[in-house]
Formats: structure tokens, C-alpha cells, sequence
């Protein structure tokens, strides 16, 4: 078992280093997207749409959705990060580039990735035709967090899962 652990772990610190090594213009992209999967941004975009969504219930129902979703699923990232406890790779790994602010808190599962995730699916579920613009945007987002050297790949992996796991149990509970 602490073979395939440090195997997994090997190939997470390699896929790490490949996303973070990219070129200035990539990361410049990346610093740009990576706060959408932000607090300030995603409440500001799902009050709005739930403002703008009076005049359409199932606008306003998915809205709901996802902030329930998103309320929840911040809460379980929150209780996951204090229990696994794992340690951002800019403070472990060498020759990490940090782009932005290093955070203090813990690495897993990523917060962002979720959140992406965690507000988009109930969309992506509702109006299918979302998906071709919301799972790129989503998936950026949890690749700019490897990319700005905050995150493993695993991190945003499963912070993503946890997203779209919370979102499909809001809906699968509210139909």
C-alpha cells in the first residue's frame, strides 16, 4: 500500500511541475481565471443570476441549487482540508513557482476547483446546452490552481468530484 501511495505520489508531483513550468503568457491567462473559482466572484455571479432568474423558475431553481451546492460543499472542503491536512506543494516540492498570493491554509481538496464545479453542474444538468462552455471554463479553472503552483493535481481532481457530487445530490433531492 505505501508502494502505490508513493508511486501516486511521484506522478502527482510530476504532473505538477509540467503545469506549473508553462510559458509567462499561459500563466498570465491562468492568473486571470483562476478568480472565477473565487468567493467574491462565484456569490456575485449566482446572486445575480438568482436576481435576474424572477421572471423564470427553473433559472431561479438552479440558482439555488447551486448555492446550496455551493454552501455545502465549501463547508465539506473545509472539514476535509483540517482533517487530511496535506501541505501546499510550494512549501514541500523545490523550484516551485508560486504566481500570487500563498495561501497558509491546507492543499486538499482544492477550494476553487470545487466551488467551479460545484455552481456550474446544476446548470450544465438543466440547460445542456451550458456544457460546452461551462465544463472548459470549470476545467481552467481547477487547472490554474496547478498551473499557479497553489495545487496538486489530485488537489483539484477531487476538489472538482466533491463540486460535481454535491451539485448532483441538490438536484437529484430538489426533482
Amino acid at each position: 500500500m505505501e508502494r502505490m501511495r508513493n508511486q501516486f505520489a511521484k506522478y502527482d508531483q510530476t504532473l505538477f511541475y509540467k503545469f506549473n513550468g508553462l510559458q509567462e503568457l499561459m500563466i498570465t491567462f491562468f492568473r486571470g481565471i483562476t478568480h472565477l473559482g473565487g468567493a467574491r466572484f462565484t456569490i456575485s455571479a449566482l446572486l445575480f443570476i438568482f436576481f435576474i432568474g424572477q421572471s423564470s423558475s427553473t433559472l431561479r431553481v438552479t440558482a439555488i441549487l447551486s448555492i446550496s451546492s455551493l454552501t455545502v460543499s465549501h463547508l465539506l472542503v473545509q472539514g476535509v482540508k483540517r482533517f487530511v491536512r496535506r501541505i501546499r506543494p510550494y512549501l514541500v516540492l523545490p523550484d516551485v513557482i508560486v504566481y500570487g498570493h500563498p495561501f497558509k491554509d491546507h492543499s486538499f481538496p482544492s477550494g476553487h476547483s470545487t466551488a467551479a464545479f460545484a455552481i456550474t453542474t446544476p446548470f450544465m444538468i438543466q440547460y445542456p446546452f451550458l456544457i460546452m462552455i461551462l465544463l472548459p471554463l470549470s476545467s481552467l479553472i481547477a487547472i490554474s490552481r496547478v498551473v499557479l503552483g497553489v495545487h496538486y493535481p489530485s488537489d483539484v481532481i477531487v476538489g472538482s468530484l466533491l463540486g460535481i457530487v454535491t451539485s448532483v445530490i441538490f438536484y437529484l433531492f430538489a426533482y
